[in-house]
């Protein structure tokens, strides 16, 4: 692998303006398609197997005028007991009237005649019907439903529409840019040059340009979710960033060791380049993975993701050596330039290669791990055994409008309705019953009202809505709590539990909060399967790379730390709410349902990265002939630099979506900025040296029967190194 990496590394240097007119090509023939043939961003979280998926597609089938999106319009009179007079009757009707009118509606229920009106008389609730679905309303739709009540609001009433209907998309913004800034300083002071940063930066927009036009393209074939594209703008930015980051760092480093220009570019890409390949095969394999769990939408979202990671690594591992070939020497500092030498081919004259300076701060902070590796470990065990401590308390949901930002209209009309109905009324339940003949379910419907109306923590269920052939009956059921309340879930279980057994009829239970009870369920069902999957692919693909039994153990022990920690912190800032002003959190609460599953698969691969790059060097000098202790320190010494640099940056662009409204995106950047530093410092970079210098030669003990069984992949190109080191003798490293 490495020598083909090898010679694609020199072939696009030597070919620079044909790779880099293809991709040119790419870019702007996918930014077209894109511009096209983009289709509107889906949030229907389907759940193919559950209760309340079957009774959605129940309602599709044989009632679709109450299969559509529904949206809730809360109205608060100037006082008490003014909905009671004429004049406020008269306002809440032509309200409803307003809103039955609006393009995409199908119907608008009058409080007075449902009895959704507040004890106090100055609460009203409007319920409005859509024809289509969330994801197929128009923003000229929403827009207009947004604006209805306005002639009331003159007089003095606040009028707040809500619903499912204002689900939207979340917008990235300049907030997030400030991430990618950061990230851009630290590749000038990492590299000391304006030109390799502003190389390394390129090459990376170019892929995230590349991935997400590419995405966007497929959006009217593919239902993507609103989260889609913006994990895939995460990695495919803080991937994209890292690996042009490690390909060019060994190319200076090359340089400055005397290699001519296309040779140096050659074996970066040949060594740093195949760590590169595995990394990123970690991720997209964790995060195509997340397939087995049959959640449609958490597939693509793994999908779309891997897809643009994989756009990442070809970037740069082909572009990343034809923008060298562009740059030259000038990715050096000024200082280091006139020690290489300026030809372009193989026989250009080598200068003598610079002493390797092993005072930096990497060296110095190996040399001193490794010599109180004892308390280093200890103490890395106990703090992050001490962040990991409210991980048991964590609790997952799909987000409602509880939790969205303050002042937007979704959490507008969530507080209004909460004010003056309470909690349950934010998060109603329908239940579905249908017969074969209308007969049955006229007879069923009576039965399972009294059976629901005497299920603890029920307010109240509403009059029956039938199916025009009278087969299909749906039931409003008003929990007494939040749509997120444990109390919520345990109460949808009772009511299943109770209207289970009917004979003739199917009862089924649904609407957005069964929904989101039935996503959060099935992924903590799958998530220890999923940990069980990603920690065992780790144990396997360290095992071929590294060549050795206790170095992956050691690899996928630290992950779990990593996670642990992660989880907890994560769960302290967002569920508990400590800190929450910090990262501009308005309401804890539960964490969304697919967060912990979706971090254990991005953070494995992450955190194989710093794997490979730190200990492939160890295990590089390691059978060069160094001792398992100066190998250790060396590896750390030479890697330190780099990978502080890439988690900085990674940190850097996840880190900006914290500054992003929707809580989601915000939790998700928040726990993946989190996750890396954690890994990083604390992880690979503190207690893998530590563990490392006390396993000693055993770390890199293999069963000679594994040894002959196990393909030899080569990943820090060590016959590579051999066999170009016989045809043009470099100087030894000091």
């Amino acid at each position: 692998m490495a020598t083909l990496l090898y010679r694609l590394g020199r072939g696009s240097m030597r070919r620079r303006r044909l790779v880099a007119a293809i991709w040119l090509v790419v870019l702007v023939g996918l930014g077209l398609a894109a511009a096209t043939l983009r289709g509107p961003m889906a949030d229907n979280f389907t759940m193919p197997g559950t209760e309340s998926q079957r009774a959605l597609d129940l309602l599709a089938e044989q009632f679709p005028a109450a299969s559509g999106a529904t949206g809730t319009i809360a109205v608060k009179a100037p006082a008490d007991g003014a909905l009671g007079s004429p004049q406020g009757q008269a306002v809440v009707k032509e309200l409803a009237q307003e809103a039955a009118t609006l393009p995409g509606v199908v119907g608008a229920v009058d409080p007075f005649q449902v009895g959704a009106v507040s004890p106090d008389g100055r609460y009203a609730l409007v319920q409005v019907q859509f024809a289509t679905g969330a994801d197929e309303v128009t923003d000229a739709q929403r827009d207009a439903y947004e604006q209805v009540g306005s002639r009331a609001e003159a007089q003095g009433w606040e009028v707040a529409p809500g619903g499912e209907v204002l689900s939207a998309v979340p917008e990235v913004g300049s907030t997030e840019a400030i991430g990618v800034a950061i990230a851009a300083i630290v590749l000038v002071v990492t590299f000391g040059s304006l030109v390799a940063a502003g190389m390394t930066m390129l090459n990376a927009l170019i892929g995230v340009g590349v991935g997400m036009a590419g995405l966007f393209a497929l959006s009217s074939v593919v239902d993507l979710t609103s989260t889609a594209p913006i994990l895939a703008l995460m990695l495919g930015l803080a991937v994209g960033i890292d690996y042009s980051l490690f390909i060019t760092s060994r190319y200076r480093q090359n340089l400055i060791e005397g290699l001519p220009p296309d040779e140096a570019v050659g074996r970066a890409v040949g060594t740093a380049g195949s760590a590169v390949l595995f990394a990123g095969a970690t991720v997209v394999i964790a995060l195509a993975g997340l397939a087995v769990v049959n959640i449609p939408f958490l597939t693509v979202m793994g999908l779309a993701a891997a897809a643009t990671v994989t756009v990442a690594v070809l970037v740069a591992i082909t572009l990343q050596p034809a923008l060298l070939g562009f740059a030259g020497r000038r990715v050096l500092p000024r200082r280091l330039r006139s020690s290489v030498p300026a030809g372009d081919g193989a026989d250009a004259g080598a200068a003598a290669p610079a002493t390797e300076d092993r005072s930096g701060l990497g060296f110095r902070w190996a040399r001193a791990v490794t010599r109180f590796r004892i308390p280093v470990i200890l103490v890395g065990l106990l703090g992050l055994g001490l962040l990991a401590l409210p991980t048991p308390d964590m609790r997952l949901a799909l987000p409602d409008a509880g939790t969205a930002p303050v002042g937007s209209p979704a959490r507008a009309s969530n507080d209004l309705i909460t004010e003056g109905f309470g909690p349950g009324f934010t998060g109603r339940l329908a239940v579905v019953v249908a017969g074969d003949t209308p007969q049955a379910t006229s007879a069923a419907v009576p039965q399972v009202t009294a059976l629901i109306q005497r299920t603890e923590n029920v307010l109240a269920v509403a009059p029956p809505q039938l199916s025009p052939d009278g087969r299909t009956a749906l039931l409003g059921v008003v929990p007494k709590t939040g749509p997120t309340d444990e109390a919520t879930e345990t109460l949808v279980n009772d009511v299943r539990a109770t209207v289970g057994e009917f004979r003739d009829v199917d009862v089924l239970l649904t609407g957005a909060t069964a929904i989101g009870i039935d996503v959060s369920e099935k992924l903590s069902d799958a998530l220890p399967v999923y940990l069980l999957l990603v920690v065992g692919l780790s144990v396997l693909l360290l095992m071929l790379v590294f060549r050795s039994l206790l170095v992956p153990v050691k690899a996928a022990l630290g992950f779990l730390l990593t996670v642990a920690a992660t989880f907890g912190i994560t769960v302290a800032v967002f569920q508990q709410g400590h800190l929450a002003d910090l990262v501009g959190l308005d309401t804890p609460g539960p964490l969304v349902s697919f967060l912990p599953i979706l971090l254990i698969g991005i953070l494995f691969g992450l955190a194989m990265d710093y794997e490979v790059f730190l200990v492939s060097r160890m295990r590089e000098d390691f059978v060069h002939g160094d001792t398992a202790q100066q190998a250790t320190i060396n590896g750390m010494g030479h890697g330190a630099r780099v990978v502080t640099a890439a988690a900085l940056i990674m940190i850097s662009v996840f880190g900006g979506f914290v500054f992003l409204d929707d809580p989601v995106i915000k939790s998700m950047g928040f726990a993946l900025a989190i996750g890396v530093a954690i890994d990083a410092f604390v992880v690979r970079m503190t207690i893998v040296p530590a563990v490392m210098s006390l396993l000693g030669r055993a770390a890199w003990w293999l069963p000679r029967w594994l040894a002959r069984a196990l393909p030899n992949v080569d990943i820090e190109g060590e016959g590579l190194r051999a066999h170009l080191d016989e045809k043009t003798p470099v100087a030894p490293r000091a």
